[in-house]
């Protein structure tokens, strides 16, 4: 639970269950936005997700955490990665099995490219489709100017944009 002990100061008390015994402990943090900048940065975070489902043509299935991961480590990487390498980058995904699911389906899609190891048979390499890298450039482009926007009008204190 959140307690507020003044209008500008919050407690946290952070109960992290799941530990033998349980473990407790306590933050103190001064506030340093108003609840019009947070709601900016919430209508930001809108509108980069609805650019991200751009991104796959309004196809909900890939509106995942996982495929967030799995994508933007791709494109962040730059470079071909080892099937099983690119398996443990959806960190929500704890089973090799489901992770394998999701690349597949990224792979019939053609979103993703797989191919031979020239290092080592025994290993497939993944790659982002070369349009699929051209969709993540225009999204990141977007991204970022969504970033600048949002950070001009947190700057200025102003009435956060329209809500998505």
């Amino acid at each position: 639970w959140v307690s507020f002990i003044h209008k500008s100061r919050m407690n946290f008390d952070l109960n992290l269950a799941g530990t033998a015994g349980g473990f407790y402990r306590q933050v103190d943090m001064d506030l340093q936005y108003n609840e019009s900048q947070r709601k900016e940065y919430l209508n930001m975070i809108d509108r980069i997700g609805m650019e991200w489902l751009d991104v796959f043509k309004g196809d909900t299935e890939f509106y995942q955490a996982a495929y967030w991961d799995l994508f933007t480590r791709l494109w962040k990487s730059g470079i071909s990665e080892r099937k099983t390498d690119a398996l443990k980058f959806m960190v929500g995904i704890k089973s090799a099995q489901t992770a394998g699911k999701y690349i597949e389906t990224a792979i019939k899609k053609k979103l993703i490219v797989e191919k031979d190891n020239p290092e080592d048979a025994r290993s497939r390499l993944l790659e982002l489709s070369p349009q699929m890298k051209e969709r993540l450039d225009l999204f990141f482009d977007q991204a970022v100017g969504n970033l600048n926007n949002s950070t001009r009008t947190i700057e200025s204190s102003q009435t956060p944009s329209i809500e998505v």
